[in-house]
């Protein structure tokens, strides 16, 4: 398995990657991606997990606008047929070591509260992460944010 920069090749496959898992509408995918494929210095960093010359997987981050060098991890998603794998913890590692070579301190990451995302809670505290707050209702009645952070 390789963790690289994403690429526009990659799209069609990560389109897959987000039908499996349903974390965003897989059709937004190409416009959110598009800028930082015209231009990898546009601020938003996008990772690729290929494996077997596929990509089965991908974590998105940007810095946050009026902070020191703090970003925020806005999605990481991986082909629900390799998951636990350590795909994603792969990932967000190198997220990590990215964002620490461009002087980033912080790195945060939204999730839901709700039992649907235990799994996914779990997986931000077994990589080192700290559950930092939590806004009540904040998705939907009864679907609070969870916000995790971890210093880098």
């Amino acid at each position: 398995m390789k963790i690289r920069k994403t690429k526009s090749e990659d799209v069609r496959d990560l389109q897959t990657v987000l039908e499996g898992t349903e974390l965003f509408p897989s059709e937004m995918l190409p416009d959110m991606v598009a800028g930082f494929l015209q231009n990898q210095d546009s601020g938003d960093l996008w990772l690729t997990a290929e494996q077997d010359g596929k990509a089965v997987g991908f974590c998105y981050a940007l810095p946050e606008q009026l902070t020191e060098a703090t970003w925020n991890m806005l999605a990481i998603a991986v082909l629900p047929d390799v998951q636990s794998n350590g795909i994603g913890a792969e990932l967000v590692q190198q997220m990590e070591t990215e964002i620490c070579a461009v002087g980033g301190r912080i790195l945060i990451v939204d999730t839901s509260g709700t039992e649907a995302f235990a799994k996914t809670r779990a997986f931000y505290l077994k990589n080192g992460y700290d559950a930092e707050a939590r806004i009540r209702d904040f998705w939907a009645n009864g679907d609070d944010k969870v916000i995790f952070r971890k210093a880098l």
